[in-house]
Parts: C-alpha cells; sequence; structure tokens
C-alpha cells in the first residue's frame, strides 16, 4: 500500500468545498461550509490541500494517461495505432489538439491549488511552524515542477503566484521564467524533508528537489535559453545527491526490479527518488489507480485476468535498438534492451508469452512497465493499474553529473566518467563500484563524451518521457527524428510501418515546442502564438 493517499480537495481560484450539512434547517452558517479564511485552521487540513496539488500530477490529463502517449519519448519510440490520422500522438499537431490543451489547463489547475495553498497556510497560528514549512517547501516545488513542464513544453508563458480571477495575463519570457522556478526550487530544497525521514519517492525530498534542479539548469542552459553558466549549477545540484551520505543513494543491481517495484508498490529510496503514484484497481471505494501499463505496456488483449490487460500503443524503434550492444542478436549483452523493449508478444487466454524474431523490431512494445505478475493489487483492472510512474532515478542524477562535468571542464574528468561508467556497469550486470573493461566509457574528447552520454541516457531512460526535452535542449531534434525516419525507409518496411513513418514524417522543426492552446488565446487576447503555429 502506499505511503500516501492523494484525496482531492477543490481549491480552484480560491473557493473550498461546501459540503451542506448542519445541525438544525434555520441555521445560515453550516458549520463544514469551508472558505479560504476559515479552512486551514489544523495540519490534515493543510495536508489535504497539499494532496490536492499532487494530485494533478497523476490526472489522466498528465502522468497518469495522456503525456505518456503525447511524442514525448521523439525517437526512441512511436505511437503504435494504425488508423490514428490527427493529433499530437503522431506529430500532427493543431492549436486546437485537445491533449494540448488538457495539458496546458492541468498544469494551472495544480498552479492554482499551489497558489491557494501557500497564500492561505498561514492563516492558523495552531500550526507549528515546522508542519508549515515542509508544505510551503513542497507546494512551491511542485507549483515550479508545474512551470517547468509549461515552459519546456511550450516557452512563454503566464507566470502567477497569486491565487486570481485574472485571465488578461501576458506570457513571461522562458528564461524568466526557468529563473523563477529555480529561485523557488532553492528555496524549496531548505523546507522539505530528507528522502530517508520520508522514506518513500511519492513525497518531495531533498533528493528530488536537488535532482530536479539539476535538471532544470541543464534545460536552462540549453535550446532555446542557451544560458550556458546554468552547467555548473547543474553539475552542483547533481553532486550533492551523489555525495549526500546520509541519503546513501545507489544503482538497484538489477535493472529490471526498479520496474518491478513500480508495479508492486515496494520502493527503492536509493534508486527510485521521485515517482507518481497510483494505487488500487479501481474495483473499490477508492480511484487513484493510472494507467501506466495499460497504454504503454506489452500488448495483450486475450481475457487472462491474472495477467493484466495493455493496449500496448508505444513501440521501440530500430534507432532505439541499435543502440544497444548486438543488436543482430536476440539477446544483448546490456541486459537493459530485453527488458526496455519486449522480447516478447502475448496472446491467448490462458496468456502465453511468445519470443520475437530478430526481424520484428518495430513490433516490439514498450517493456518497462510490465503488468504480469507483478502488480500486487488483484483482481488485475482492464483499465487501471496501480503502476508508479518514474520522474527521477538515481541513474538519471549520475548521468546529469556527467553531461554537466563534461561542459564544465570541457571535456570528462575522472568524475564524470565513474559517473557515466557507473550506470553502464550497471547495465551489463556488473557492479558498479568495479572497473569493467569493454563496458566502461574511457579516451574520449567533449563531443565524442557528450555523443555517447546521449545515447546512453536512451539506453538506460527510454519511455520515461525524457527524450524529446534531452534532444531539443540539445538542439539536435530535427536531426534524430529524420534519422529514425530514414532507418524504417532504409529498411524497406514502408508499407508495413506507414503509420511508424507517419509519426517521423510528421515532425518538424516548429515541433520542439507545442502551440498555445487555441481556447486559452480565446480567454486570454494577451496570449500570442508561437512561431510556426
Amino acid at each position: 500500500m502506499k505511503k500516501i493517499k492523494l484525496y482531492i480537495v477543490t481549491s480552484l481560484m480560491g473557493s473550498m468545498a461546501l459540503l451542506n450539512s448542519c445541525n438544525s434547517f434555520l441555521d445560515t452558517k453550516p458549520e463544514d461550509y469551508f472558505t479560504t479564511v476559515n479552512y486551514y485552521q489544523n495540519e490534515g487540513q493543510l495536508e489535504a490541500a497539499l494532496n490536492a496539488v499532487y494530485s494533478a500530477l497523476g490526472d489522466y490529463r498528465l502522468y497518469g494517461r495522456q503525456m505518456i502517449r503525447m511524442g514525448l519519448d521523439a525517437d526512441d519510440a512511436f505511437y503504435n495505432v494504425t488508423n490514428t490520422q490527427h493529433g499530437v500522438r503522431i506529430y500532427d499537431v493543431v492549436a486546437t489538439d485537445d491533449w494540448i490543451g488538457d495539458f496546458w489547463s492541468t498544469c494551472y489547475m495544480g498552479i492554482n491549488r499551489a497558489n491557494t495553498l501557500l497564500a492561505n497556510m498561514d492563516n492558523s497560528s495552531n500550526i507549528g511552524l515546522e508542519a508549515k514549512n515542509r508544505v510551503r517547501g513542497e507546494a512551491l516545488f511542485l507549483r515550479s515542477y508545474f512551470y517547468f513542464l509549461l515552459v519546456s513544453n511550450f516557452g512563454p508563458i503566464p507566470y502567477i503566484t497569486e491565487p486570481t480571477a485574472e485571465v488578461n495575463i501576458p506570457q513571461t519570457p522562458p528564461k524568466e521564467v526557468y529563473q523563477n522556478i529555480i529561485a523557488d526550487m532553492e528555496v524549496a530544497e531548505s523546507l522539505v524533508l530528507p528522502i530517508r525521514e520520508i522514506g518513500h519517492g511519492g513525497r518531495v525530498s531533498k533528493s528530488a528537489v536537488r535532482g530536479v534542479l539539476a535538471r532544470v539548469n541543464l534545460y536552462m542552459a540549453g535550446n532555446p535559453v542557451k544560458d550556458e553558466t546554468r552547467y555548473s549549477e547543474a553539475r552542483k545540484w547533481a553532486k550533492m545527491v551523489i555525495d549526500d551520505t546520509d541519503a546513501a543513494h545507489a544503482l538497484n543491481p538489477d535493472f529490471s526490479q526498479i520496474f518491478i517495484n513500480y508495479a508492486s508498490d515496494e520502493y527503492d529510496v536509493a534508486e527510485s527518488i521521485w515517482e507518481i503514484e497510483f494505487w488500487g484497481n479501481h474495483q473499490d471505494s477508492y480511484r487513484e489507480g493510472g494507467q501506466i501499463g495499460v497504454y504503454n505496456g506489452i500488448r495483450y488483449v486475450g481475457g487472462d485476468p491474472n495477467y493484466g490487460r495493455s493496449e500496448g500503443q508505444i513501440n521501440a524503434t530500430g534507432a532505439l535498438w541499435e543502440k544497444y550492444e548486438a543488436p543482430g542478436q536476440l539477446t544483448s549483452p546490456d541486459l537493459r534492451r530485453d527488458w526496455t523493449i519486449a522480447p516478447f508478444s502475448v496472446s491467448g487466454n490462458p496468456a502465453v508469452e511468445t519470443p520475437r524474431s530478430i526481424e520484428q523490431i518495430y513490433q516490439r512494445n514498450n517493456g518497462k512497465f510490465r503488468r504480469r505478475n507483478y502488480e500486487v493489487v488483484l483482481p488485475r483492472d482492464g483499465q487501471y493499474s496501480p503502476i508508479n510512474f518514474p520522474v527521477l532515478r538515481f541513474s538519471d542524477v549520475l548521468l546529469m553529473f556527467a553531461e554537466a562535468d563534461n561542459y564544465v571542464n570541457k571535456g570528462p574528468s575522472v568524475d564524470a566518467y565513474l559517473a557515466v561508467n557507473r550506470v553502464r556497469r550497471r547495465g551489463y550486470g556488473f557492479p558498479d563500484d568495479i572497473q569493467a573493461p569493454g563496458v566502461d566509457l574511457a579516451g574520449l574528447d567533449q563531443a565524442d563524451f557528450l555523443e555517447e552520454l546521449q545515447d546512453e541516457r536512451s539506453r538506460e531512460l527510454a519511455f520515461e518521457i525524457l527524450r524529446k526535452g534531452d534532444l531539443v535542449r540539445w538542439g539536435i531534434f530535427m536531426k534524430k527524428m529524420t534519422a529514425a525516419r530514414d532507418h524504417i525507409e532504409q529498411a524497406g518496411l514502408t508499407s508495413s510501418y506507414e503509420h511508424a513513418l507517419r509519426y517521423f514524417r510528421n515532425a518538424s522543426a516548429r515541433d520542439v515546442i507545442w502551440p498555445i492552446p487555441a481556447y486559452e488565446r480565446g480567454m486570454n487576447p494577451e496570449l500570442k502564438q508561437n512561431i510556426g503555429w
């Protein structure tokens, strides 16, 4: 069972829940009528309001369902539904796209809930300072994270830090938004609890804030802002995570176990620093399941309730497959490949797994979020799963450190090599503290190290919806999307995989960011459309 349950309380635009009960028919003021003036009176109410901010992340319009199918895997994957002709899922984006609008509005829903909480949490003197500081830190960080999702996907956006009903709010330039995000996250880092004190990755911890600060600084250092002074900050924050002996972060020696844990309601805070929480199977009074594995798992629609149904809508590309060692063989010495890219198909009732052939590269689903045998909540629901989604893992922190260090030192230092080689060794099944000749990187200049690290991030983090953001900040989005398209065409797969080709042929230079949603522009005439849209 999860350590945190995310019950939603209504906190939009400064309103609170009206529960409509009273002591007598003539009462004019029900005792349980809550407003922002009388609500935040105890720690439980504060916690409920904070949980409402968290819950926006797990909403079906973000990590709960849609975000895992919005092209954010870029060249590592494609949307494997043959009859989909339009939409962000296949890079056929328009300003009226419902999913783009949903992403925008749900992020602002989370921001508005955080703003309401931050503006009213000091209403009562009955709540201790320690509790208030922790909640303040988590709310500040979460608000900043919603802004990070927005600015990295839309560019200039309205930046709002107070509850308001005003809609005519102009956009703030991306550099200023990033500066505000970083400033608030740095405050949050001083207020939130250490991860070992929390005991799980479902809440924001010091390690989570530090690791995400490394990510945000890398984004600000890259395209389109290109404030290269931020590389040293990214290096600093990543190193703080690595060097924190109390947190004791370490790589799980078994790559597959990381993802089994997400399905099994198990926490490993050494590896998994921050994850979006889901719970239950939607077959009782709780409705906190997500759809991780249901849409982005290994396809199975055969009816065996013990296996776990999946639409299997996300498939690996040949471009991803060939980044792993031994692409011409059914097994790779890099053990990550055959967990990340499913090596079998599933059919029948009871379910039967059938190995894929070497010719079936493009028929292989995302294998990371497997439902069978791992979900502990039974029966397995056909539409919802309890599988958590990783936002920040320790391996990502190591790779971010190596990337930033390579830039700061104008070439990889001993520490940069150690960081990336720890990740590589684990991938090959070796202990991360023992040299592994033939696996360890060595002798590379700055450019070659960066190129190898870019591929290493795919090998390690594929299907964790980080790839598009990485390609954009590196300035190679179209280069890699074109290369993935060419791989399909050169392999002679144009007739069989027209839907995969459509995904890559639709991508263009303007897709580095999404359009400002048309509905929002209709509501707010101050919003200017992004170039190309």
